[in-house]
C-alpha cells in the first residue's frame, strides 16, 4: 500500500473474536474482498488468521481510521467476544504490502512458534489468547514466518 507513514501518527490494534456463523473458504474469500476495498479506502493495512471459529487481526493505520473499523468489527453480527488485545502507537507498518493479507495457517503451524507450542497444544483459541502470546504471534508474522503464504 502506497502511504505516506512518516507523516501521519500510526497505530496498530490487535483484536480476537468468536464467529457466530461457520465460515466456508468461499465466505472467508467474500469477506477478505470487501475488507480489502474498505481497507483500502480508510488507508488501513493489516493481517488476518482463522481457526477453529475464532479471528486474530491485526490493523494498522491511522488512531482514527483503525478504531471507526474496529467499532463495525464490534458491531457485526458474524463477531462475538471482540477484545482488543492490543492497541499501540507504531513508528511503521508491518504489513504495509496488505490491505489485509490473510494466511491459511494450520493448529501445527501454530504449534511449531516458541512461546505459542504449549498453547495451541490444547483446544485454546484466539479469542484465549493474553496480550504477551498475542505479540509472540504478531512477531513471528512480522519477522517473515509465513508471510509468503499471505494472500
Amino acid at each position: 500500500m502506497d502511504t505516506e507513514d512518516n507523516k501521519e501518527d500510526l497505530v496498530h490494534c490487535v483484536y480476537t473474536s468468536a464467529q457466530t456463523i461457520e465460515f466456508s473458504q468461499d465466505d472467508i474469500v467474500a469477506l477478505l474482498e470487501k475488507a480489502r476495498i474498505k481497507n483500502s479506502a480508510l488507508g488501513v493495512t493489516g493481517m488476518l488468521l482463522c481457526d477453529s471459529g475464532s479471528f486474530f487481526q491485526i490493523l494498522e493505520g491511522t488512531p482514527e481510521a483503525v478504531m471507526s473499523l474496529l467499532t463495525v468489527i464490534q458491531r457485526d453480527k458474524r463477531h462475538d467476544r471482540v477484545v482488543k488485545v492490543i492497541y499501540e502507537s507504531i513508528e511503521v507498518r508491518d504489513f504495509s504490502e496488505w490491505t489485509m493479507g490473510y494466511s491459511g495457517v494450520t493448529r501445527e503451524d501454530l504449534k511449531s512458534i516458541e512461546g505459542l507450542n504449549d498453547f495451541f497444544h490444547t483446544t485454546n483459541q484466539y479469542t484465549d489468547l493474553d496480550e504477551g502470546r498475542a505479540k509472540t504471534l504478531l512477531k513471528a508474522f512480522k519477522e517473515g514466518k509465513w508471510r509468503s503464504s499471505l494472500s
